[in-house]
């Protein structure tokens, strides 16, 4: 039995060019301007000699803080007891919620994928190796990038002629529900049926009465989704069954929403239509297949929150899923990312194919190898335990 010897977490610096920090927090395009993040590592090495990665570009203060704390407590662990390791975290951090342990559990898989020298979506089952995608943008600006309903709609119909399929709209963080109803219809007639549309406020509008008045928008202009609408963040089941009673559009809630039985509860309580998912933060590949499957049981599809490596081997191993997020994208900008791999993967738009499909990574583990001289050079810190 192999067993887990070494953990390393380190922090890295990147900066994105073309974007700024709104006053609502949410980063949206800025001539001229520049946001700095950091990117977390994960390293796992069992007694065999072999090394698990993972690389968490989203990873904020406090989802790095619980993946160090729980960090120290797999030394000498099974490196194939996922399934128990998830199971005695989700206890441990039951009141943080275990989304740390995502970063652990993916690279934990990658380890498993490269014991084995498959991908995880084939040790997962396996169902395709290219998904159909959409570009989900940047909130709404005031800075001459997604300004107006026209730009919306422009950038559209710019990812249409790519070959995209469907396009998602982050509105503004005013969450003026007049201007997003507007941007709605406008977008739609400009893509004419051609596109799969969603809207996702991200939690912008403030009542429910914001959120049924463009919800009804929604249902003129035939969206795919409507999600995350007003400012409870999805945690109250009785209003999105509300919402859901009167309008036609789908709902897709899940996203803030922690652990499989919190989704659970939101399917049964009928406070949405499809089920958001992420390994990023729903306690990782493990955590993610099992709400997958949670879906399908329901008969339900399931939709994957955010994009990377983690998220593209899970969703080529269900058949219960639409589309895969490549978020987040603006005109003049595309996808900022940092230059993190060193296998040719993307994440930019302009590299789907004219079907608006992505790959998935078939390399051992998540598929990927990642450019570590980038990393090594804007390292922060790291702390190992073994």
């Amino acid at each position: 039995m192999a067993t887990i010897t070494r953990i390393e977490i380190q922090n890295f610096r990147y900066d994105l060019e073309g974007l700024a920090v709104d006053s609502a927090s949410n980063t949206v395009y800025m001539p001229n301007s520049k946001v700095t993040r950091k990117g977390l590592v994960v390293l796992v090495q069992d007694s065999d000699g072999n090394r698990g990665e993972f690389i968490n570009l989203d990873s904020d203060a406090a989802m790095t803080a619980q993946t160090v704390a729980i960090a120290p407590g797999l030394i000498g662990r099974d490196v194939d007891a996922r399934e128990q390791i998830y199971d005695d975290v989700k206890r441990i951090h039951r009141k943080q919620g275990a989304f740390g342990h995502s970063n652990i559990d993916i690279a934990l898989w990658d380890l498993a994928g490269k014991r084995a020298n498959l991908p995880i979506h084939k040790l997962l089952g396996g169902y395709r190796t290219t998904l159909p995608s959409y570009v989900s943008t940047f909130h709404g600006d005031r800075n001459g990038g997604l300004s107006s309903k026209e730009a919306f709609a422009d950038y559209a119909l710019e990812n249409l002629e790519l070959g995209f399929k469907a396009f998602k709209i982050h509105g503004w963080s005013a969450g003026d529900r007049r201007e997003e109803a507007q941007n709605v219809l406008h977008v739609a007639d400009k893509v004419a049926g051609r596109m799969d549309l969603m809207l996702d406020p991200a939690c912008e509008l403030r009542t429910f009465g914001d959120a049924l008045y463009v919800g009804r928008a929604c249902d003129e202009a035939n969206f795919f989704w409507y999600e995350d609408p007003f400012r409870d963040g999805g945690f109250s089941r009785h209003a999105h069954r509300k919402l859901r009673q009167m309008i036609r559009t789908p709902i897709l809630m899940g996203e803030h929403i922690r652990g499989l039985e919190a989704k659970a509860d939101t399917i049964t309580a009928e406070a949405t239509d499809y089920v958001r998912v992420n390994p990023t933060l729903d306690m990782g590949i493990t955590g993610a297949i099992k709400i997958a499957h949670l879906a399908e049981a329901h008969g339900l599809d399931v939709e994957f929150h955010g994009c990377g490596p983690s998220q593209r081997q899970v969703m080529a191993a269900v058949r219960n899923a639409n589309y895969y997020e490549l978020t987040l994208c603006a005109p003049k900008i595309g996808n900022p990312k940092p230059p993190i791999y060193a296998c040719g993967y993307s994440e930019s738009p302009s590299d789907v194919d004219t079907d608006g499909n992505v790959p998935v990574p078939q390399l051992p583990g998540i598929g990927v190898t990642y450019d570590w001289q980038f990393i090594d050079a804007n390292r922060l810190d790291s702390v190992v335990f073994q």
